[in-house]
């Protein structure tokens, strides 16, 4: 590996460290349809998004709510000593991005074959402390 390359992933790995995310990859839910739900819980609270995914009757809701929760606990294992009540946290970024598609024939009429694509998707959630975000603006 280059000396850039290897800057490069230094400075990524640095970059991670200070983030809180959780991600699911691979998920079999076409990506518009798990975007639709993403654009709910961008930008608020967690404890409001969790309320918002548990009530939203659509199937992707399920496993983002997951998702969500999973970002959460990775957030406590890096903040031990502070309570999740005190923090407010929100969601930063949510995004979907698009996965492998599995490529399937079903029959059709006169020996034709229709293509059907099973797409699937790559989800990743970064959630902040509000608190955090206030004394970065103050700092400025």
């Amino acid at each position: 590996m280059g000396a850039r390359k290897r800057n490069r992933a230094i400075r990524i790995k640095e970059e991670k460290k200070d983030k809180t995310f959780a991600s699911l990859n691979n998920c079999p839910t076409s990506p518009r349809k798990m975007r639709q739900v993403v654009k709910m819980i961008q930008g608020v609270e967690v404890k409001k998004a969790l309320d918002i995914l548990k009530y939203t009757q659509r199937e992707p809701a399920r496993k983002l709510e997951k998702v969500l929760l999973s970002a959460v606990s990775n957030w406590q294992s890096k903040n031990e000593g502070v309570r999740i009540e005190d923090s407010n946290l929100f969601v930063k970024e949510a995004f979907v991005e698009q996965g492998r598609t599995l490529k399937r024939l079903r029959t059709a009429p006169q020996g034709r074959a229709h293509r059907i694509r099973k797409r699937s998707n790559h989800v990743t959630i970064v959630i902040e402390s509000m608190n955090k975000n206030e004394s970065e603006i103050n700092t400025k």
